[in-house]
């Protein structure tokens, strides 16, 4: 294999900083390329939460008349994974209380475009002739908006490489007010239709598209999707003009990390061969969240954000009527104040059957996952997701919508697929609660059928989601754009 040399900036990274599913990949897919010969180093800013969590590393280059920027420097470290970082330092952007995007109060920082300019900037110069550096990529890889605007200034850089970008929502658009085009040193026509331009509004997500060699999104279901309406959300013209240049790529999971029979997480360690820790991990989440110790009735997990997007909505409308079955449910996540009260409203009407903790714990995400028996998943548009990989893998079957990684990653529990062994889920007929009571009810009757639950678990815990084919894809990409052969 020829090796590749890729810089892949992002705007947050796990383990250093995380807010979603762009960390995780940021963090997962770098070490797998590196495992194929590709040659990959991540670019991110200095936030304190970063910069805290460094291991050994030295400055390798200053930014000091950068137009428009404020003096910053590059730092090289080396995460625990092996793979090379560069770190944007930049106190007067980065080094701030609050998140990578807003204050401590949850409002976005009002210099976000500059922000997040100087980190497409510093990835086009890093990709240019102009870099200061001795390692020189083959190619920029971008994600999401926040580095959008790198294609841009790669597209009038001397000796330019050249960029690809990865949509992990397009509902993100990082789109501002066009006086920005002038503080940020954009080129004056980049700001038109054939630009950068969206409904008056300067675009980094569109720049990121326009100006891209090629573009990558997260699962083949959705790369269809977001060419149309609603999905496209005012970008599907242009997404639908350049289909030829889109493709989609279904993520993986971080599988030492979620491993039923090594996870630290759990109290009991389990594998398919070996089932009866999910038992154990059952009764221990019963215990913990407050349930009553029932080994017989099914219990339901979510692990989830609290938003009309996840559709968890229609779960808390059709609880009551859930607890007539019986289930249990048990609920991990934040969000809509709304859905948070509902949630709330529902543990203290039904103690013992309905658990619930607002907010985030990393260890009983595991234990949900681990201990439940059926997950709950039924997102109105879904990207990727991740949940769906982790709960097969730990054989807990998860039922979803039918949109895009969610499509492209279970599939319908029925006779056919439990006979070929494909069975790994349970897809909503529609998205009403009508659609996911049934859905829910149709999962209960194959738990009380021990052979086909035994099955179906096998399914889930046979199907192998981790880096590796993700990654080998992506460098299928990325020889493509640079006309190599494979």
């Amino acid at each position: 294999m020829a090796e590749i040399k890729v810089l892949f900036a992002t705007s947050e990274v796990a383990p250093l900083i995380k807010t979603g599913g762009l960390a995780d990949v940021s963090g997962a897919l770098p070490a797998a390329l590196r495992a194929i010969k590709v040659d990959v180093r991540v670019l991110v800013p200095g936030y304190p939460q970063v910069m805290a969590k460094l291991g050994p590393h030295e400055a390798v280059a200053s930014f000091d008349d950068l137009p428009g920027y404020p003096p910053c420097r590059l730092i090289f470290s080396i995460m625990e994974n092996g793979v090379p970082l560069l770190v944007l330092d930049c106190p007067l952007l980065y080094q701030r209380t609050g998140g990578p995007y807003s204050d401590p109060t949850g409002h976005d920082w009002p210099d976000n475009p500059l922000r997040f300019g100087l980190l497409s900037k510093v990835a086009a110069v890093l990709g240019s002739s102009e870099s200061p550096l001795m390692w020189r990529p083959d190619l920029v890889h971008c994600n999401d908006w926040q580095t959008g605007l790198a294609g841009v200034y790669l597209s009038v850089a001397p000796g330019a490489v050249p960029n690809v970008i990865t949509i992990h929502n397009l509902a993100f658009q990082g789109n501002y007010r066009p006086t920005k085009v002038q503080k940020l040193h954009l080129p004056p026509e980049s700001f038109s239709v054939n630009g950068i331009e969206l409904y008056g509004n300067m675009s980094f997500l569109k720049a990121g598209l326009y100006y891209a060699y090629h573009i990558t999104t997260v699962s083949p279901t959705y790369a269809r999707e977001i060419q149309h309406e609603p999905l496209g959300f005012g970008l599907q013209g242009l997404l639908h003009s350049r289909s030829r240049d889109v493709t989609g790529i279904l993520n993986g999971i971080e599988t030492d990390e979620w491993d039923p029979e090594t996870d630290k997480h759990l109290a009991a360690h389990y594998s398919v061969a070996r089932m009866a820790g999910k038992a154990d991990n059952k009764r221990a989440l019963q215990q913990r969240m407050g349930l009553q110790e029932d080994p017989g009735i099914p219990l339901l997990g979510v692990v989830s954000r609290l938003t009309h997007q996840k559709g968890l909505d229609l779960l808390l409308e059709i609880a009551p009527k859930l607890m007539e079955l019986p289930v249990q449910l048990v609920i991990l996540g934040s969000g809509e104040p709304a859905m948070q009260h509902a949630a709330y409203h529902l543990v203290e009407s039904y103690p013992g059957k309905i658990a619930a903790m607002i907010g985030f714990d990393e260890g009983l995400s595991h234990q949900i996952e681990a201990g439940a028996d059926i997950f709950i998943m039924p997102s109105r548009f879904e990207p990727c997701g991740l949940n769906q990989f982790y709960s097969q893998r730990y054989g807990t079957p998860p039922i979803v919508n039918n949109t895009g990684g969610l499509a492209d990653s279970v599939v319908d529990c029925n006779p056919d697929t439990l006979k070929d062994g494909t069975a790994s889920g349970f897809i909503l007929p529609s998205m009403t609660t009508d659609g996911l009571f049934d859905t829910i009810k149709r999962a209960i009757e194959v738990y009380r059928d021990e052979k086909k639950w035994k099955s179906l678990r096998k399914n889930c815990m046979s199907k192998d989601f981790s880096w590796e084919t993700s990654a080998r894809a992506y460098r299928k990409v990325y020889l493509k754009v640079l006309g190599r052969p494979e």
